[in-house]
């Protein structure tokens, strides 16, 4: 097979995934075949819902993947029993999409593809407070300890040295040893998928990298880690304040910036991109990629949802 089958974990069952992602089957064409872990009842229903003629072939995983077919969607079935075609986010779904992940994760490991997205997913009602998102969980499963969540547009790509952590534990996760590794995971990831090392900006913690503190973060840590780098031959600069750092003048200068906790970099690569970006988690033994957004539950039904996120995700595994 020239290219290998995308995996996609269909995730949340009342989420807008369906929707999405049967909009992006029916309007666009893609070389690798997909392989979609979902409920075939539900499946069924979101075709009938949305009136698209969309052809799926269910394929056998119990013994191996004999066959993966081109053009249609191949549907590995995990039963889910509901009532309604779209109903409240509850535990219920639980099983469901860690048995989705199960298999997942087990299809990786035979080596039919390195290609991973899964579809939205609740970390509230799903992880149980057990894992801060599904980038720890995925890691957690695969037992990968060093790993990058980079929010990826081909402009210009952030990452948050913290993820899902509560801001009053930020500061304490702010290390030189945490630092150095996330610029040596995404250069190692750059240099692999994108045959080049990537020019790395890091955000200060602190408001213009100051602070009236005894012990300034930035001084202290950001900025002798940045200069050690610097000597070890990466392409990174900082620290720089985050309220200008994304100016057009300043961030066309870089391929990504690394900042200190989520919503530093999140939100203004949200503002610029909206729905032209996608998460993708690099240091795991695969590619895994997701939509740039949650189940966003009241969007349920409307066909008003923007599939551009999902879409961005297939066509980065496309290849």
């Amino acid at each position: 097979m020239k290219f290998k089958p995308i995996l996609i974990v269909a995730g949340e069952p009342n989420s807008i995934f369906f929707e999405i992602f049967l909009k992006t089957i029916k309007y666009n064409k893609f070389r690798s075949p997909i392989i979609l872990i979902a409920s075939k009842k539900i499946l069924e229903k979101h075709i009938q819902y949305f009136k698209y003629n969309i052809k799926f072939k269910e394929i056998d995983f119990k013994n191996n993947i004999k066959k993966i077919y081109p053009n249609i969607i191949n549907l590995i079935n995990i039963d889910y029993n509901q009532n309604k075609i779209f109903e409240n986010i509850s535990k219920k779904s639980n099983a469901y999409i860690k048995k989705s992940f199960d298999i997942a994760l087990k299809i990786l490991n035979k080596g039919i593809t390195n290609k991973l997205i899964n579809g939205p997913i609740s970390k509230k009602t799903f992880l149980n407070k057990n894992f801060c998102g599904i980038t720890e969980y995925l890691a957690h499963k695969t037992n990968s300890k060093n790993i990058a969540m980079i929010i990826f547009n081909k402009s210009l790509s952030v990452c948050p040295l913290t993820t899902h952590l509560p801001v009053k534990h930020i500061t304490k996760k702010i290390t030189k040893a945490a630092i150095i590794n996330k610029v040596h995971i995404i250069n190692a990831f750059w240099i692999e998928y994108f045959n080049r090392k990537p020019k790395i900006a890091v955000t200060g913690l602190n408001p213009h990298c100051e602070s009236i503190d005894i012990f300034n973060e930035d001084e202290k840590i950001i900025k002798p880690t940045i200069k050690l780098l610097n000597k070890k031959n990466y392409d990174i600069l900082g620290p720089f304040p985050a309220d200008t750092l994304f100016l057009k003048d300043n961030r066309k200068k870089f391929d990504v910036v690394i900042g200190m906790y989520h919503d530093q970099v999140l939100t203004p690569a949200k503002t610029l991109f909206e729905y032209d970006a996608i998460n993708v988690t690099a240091g795991l033994p695969f590619i895994r990629v997701s939509p740039d957004h949650g189940p966003n539950e009241q969007m349920l039904g409307k066909n008003n949802s923007n599939h551009l996120s999902i879409l961005r995700s297939i066509q980065f595994l496309d290849f």
